[in-house]
């Protein structure tokens, strides 16, 4: 059983985590003219087009999804700055 202070020293180690600083993005989609939904992972097109291979993907901890077709813009971007960030680091 764990008390309060063992929460507290598991959530001080979590913050301190590289994933806490760089957390892979999540991929969205449209569904209908005004709502966006979550989806399972990035399309091998959006992936293809913020040039990121499979390899480097599943390296990196990004979703893929190899079902979905297409690309959705704000994905492709935000894949974009996910790989621009984690070269600065």
């Amino acid at each position: 059983m764990w008390h309060k202070r063992d929460w507290h020293e598991f959530s001080k180690r979590a913050k301190n985590s590289p994933w806490e600083r760089r957390r892979p993005p999540r991929p969205v989609a449209l569904s209908g003219p005004d709502r966006i939904v979550p989806v399972i992972g990035f399309s091998l097109s959006e992936l293809d087009d913020a040039g990121i291979n499979l390899e480097a993907a599943e390296q990196l901890g990004l979703p893929v999804d190899v079902v979905r077709v297409g690309t959705y813009g704000p994905n492709v971007s935000v894949l974009r700055d996910f790989v621009r960030s984690g070269r600065k680091i």
